[in-house]
């Protein structure tokens, strides 16, 4: 079983390679690193980091260089994270990791990007009233594409073995915008349909598809304000699949082939640099299709799907993977994240037999989330964990 670490490249700026890499390889025992390349606005607690405790994440920025060149005559193109200087830390990462005999993956968020976002409101999804999320970039905007195809490109240029596709996908409403607020009781059907992208690139591709992309987007729209008028109907149940008399739903499908289409794609560029790319699904079976995620035909498309593999105990581990195989993905097609912290995991005997679930389940990839938000202990327990 393969094993890596995500971590962000800051980590290894602060630490320094030595200390960053022999971390990885003396106390965790890990046969890689999942570094993030482009990521999105956050800010964290960081236990063991030697300078700061609490860090901002600047929104949408890449912690490497890009090539000037590649990305010429683009409105949309990565910006560097000022954290980073005038370092490459990919690049370091790359010569490192292939001076210790490590794999290297690009972890890399593509279309949770609030600075893009922001600067070009015109490649945000679009609610059913025209209202942007400008902390997204849409899967159908053809530049959106482009950006993508790009990027997968550059990353190839660090010689790294796989690309971990995040937020390569549509969103909800509820994404965790800084002081994103409901002071009203929306009701998860009124939230559900805000979520949904009625952008021209996404009625156009509904339409292509046969589905009368305007009368769904008239229909959610009357739904939506009949249950923002009336408190009483906020909360109702409702069968979204027969909104617009079953037409909501087949625009929903056609939003999964926009996603997956956008997902082939980029596996095919990323195979033809010697690269994997994987599908970084974060809510499971059955939670993602508003979030255009056909878990069956991403499959198929793309290289392998990484999930999470958050639960106190093995049992529940074991239940989260037996749910992929109930909706069409073998076990031998996932990549699964543990969290060995105190959230997660009481010690390294609870962490082994969950990597022992997973061993026998066929599952050929485990990472641990995440090298700078955990304690140093908490690497000591993934060592003990795989030698175990």
């Amino acid at each position: 079983m393969e094993s890596s670490v995500l971590a962000f490249a800051t980590d290894l700026l602060d630490e320094g390679p030595d200390t960053f890499f022999g971390n990885l390889t003396d106390r965790a025992g890990v046969g890689g690193v999942t570094l993030a390349s482009v990521y999105h606005e956050a800010r964290d607690v960081f236990p063991h980091n030697p300078h700061r405790v609490v860090r901002h994440l600047e929104p949408g920025a890449a912690y490497f260089r890009p090539d000037p060149a590649a990305w010429r005559g683009r409105r949309l193109a990565p910006a560097p994270s000022t954290a980073i200087g005038d370092r490459d830390p990919f690049a370091e990462a790359a010569d490192e990791a292939r001076r210790r005999g490590l794999k290297l993956h690009a972890w890399t968020v593509f279309c949770h990007n609030d600075r893009l976002g922001f600067v070009h409101p015109d490649c945000a999804p679009a609610n059913a009233f025209g209202d942007r999320h400008l902390t997204e970039l849409c899967p159908a905007n053809p530049e959106v594409r482009a950006y993508a195809l790009t990027l997968v490109a550059e990353l190839a240029r660090y010689g790294a073995d796989a690309v971990r596709a995040e937020s390569l996908h549509f969103h909800g409403l509820r994404h965790g915008h800084h002081h994103e607020r409901y002071f009203e009781e929306l009701g998860p059907v009124t939230e559900a349909l805000l979520g949904v992208c009625f952008c021209p690139h996404c009625r156009a591709a509904a339409t292509a598809a046969g589905v009368p992309a305007e009368e769904v987007s008239g229909a959610v729209r009357t739904e939506v304000r009949r249950r923002l008028a009336d408190e009483s109907a906020a909360t109702e149940p409702a069968d979204l699949t027969a909104l617009a008399d079953g037409a909501f739903a087949a625009y929903v499908d056609a939003s999964a082939a926009t996603v997956t289409s956008l997902a082939a794609e980029l596996s095919e560029q990323a195979r033809r640099h010697g690269m994997r790319l994987s599908f970084m699904d974060g809510g499971g079976p059955g939670k993602g299709w508003l979030s255009g995620i056909d878990l069956p035909a991403l499959a198929k498309a793309a290289d392998g799907i990484e999930t999470l593999g958050y639960a106190r105990t093995p049992e529940a581990v074991r239940e989260k993977i037996a749910a992929f195989a109930l909706h069409g993905v073998r076990p031998q097609d996932l990549a699964v994240i543990l969290r060995p912290m105190s959230s997660d995991c009481d010690g390294p005997e609870n962490l082994a037999a969950k990597i022992t679930v997973l061993r026998e389940l066929g599952v050929p990839e485990v990472e641990f989330y995440h090298y700078g938000l955990m304690r140093l202990s908490s690497l000591d327990r993934i060592g003990a964990a795989l030698s175990g």
